[in-house]
């Protein structure tokens, strides 16, 4: 796939967004609106086609600042409620676009939304419920309006959590291991976005170190980090000190790939 991506981040922030409610911590106090982190989440934008990967508790604030239109599709990451809390919100959309939302994730993911969201699965359709297309993905490419996405399988600490490739540009967030076989689905992508939590070693996160080393083992052009916390430091001092193909994402960051 040759055709342009454009892809902006919504939110760039770890569980808790950055800042963290009742912190003192000088991150969580800058008032650089680079260090103001909602929950990670990005727009990819490829020919007239808007799809939202993840739907966090921030969705809604994300979709009023960017503006966003229209949208076609939304991919999930993975079942954690700081990538799916705002599902309820594509109700303006469907209202808008009068069509239902294709929402695509694991069988895993698929089932903790029907539980998680009963109301909008139950089989009385109450008026003015999210209307939605449910759309199971295996570990294996496939195409929405005619384009073509490929899940990559990555290990956030024992949960299997999919990143997403297009083109040229490869997403993956919540992710501490990557297996060789995936890794091959990576190789030859200009643009990395990988999750960054911090400097200090965690449980189901890659640090800033291990990222930067991956990057560099994968030979991509560019790496941006996201899934931030407010621990990793301030955006403008941490990125001075990164490789000259390494970047900090930060929410309203656009790209075009």
């Amino acid at each position: 796939m040759s055709n342009l991506v454009k892809v902006t981040f919504l939110g760039t922030g770890t569980s808790q967004g950055v800042p963290v409610i009742g912190s003192d911590h000088p991150v969580c106090l800058s008032t650089n609106s680079k260090d103001k982190r909602l929950r990670s989440s990005i727009l990819v934008e490829i020919d007239n086609t808007n799809i939202a990967i993840d739907t966090g508790p921030d969705f809604r604030t994300q979709m009023l600042r960017e503006n966003v239109q229209s949208l076609d599709a939304v991919l999930f990451t993975h079942e954690h409620k700081d990538h799916t809390a705002g599902l309820d919100d594509i109700r303006p959309f469907n209202f808008k676009q009068k069509r239902d939302m294709d929402v695509y994730g694991s069988d895993r993911v698929l089932e903790t939304l029907k539980r998680e969201f009963q109301y909008i699965f139950s089989e009385v359709k109450y008026p003015g419920l999210p209307r939605i297309n449910l759309h199971e993905i295996k570990n294996e490419a496939f195409q929405f309006n005619g384009i073509d996405i490929i899940p990559i399988e990555v290990l956030h600490y024992k949960l299997p959590v999919f990143g997403y490739r297009f083109g040229d540009f490869t997403y993956i967030t919540d992710a501490n291991y990557i297996s060789e076989k995936e890794k091959e689905k990576i190789k030859g992508t200009k643009v990395l976005v990988l999750n960054a939590l911090r400097n200090t070693p965690h449980i189901s996160h890659f640090t800033l170190d291990e990222a930067i080393a991956l990057t560099k083992e994968l030979e991509v052009e560019k790496a941006y980090f996201t899934h931030i916390s407010h621990l990793l430091g301030f955006h403008d001092e941490v990125s001075v000190n990164l490789p000259a193909n390494c970047y900090l994402a930060y929410d309203g960051l656009q790209l075009e790939i």
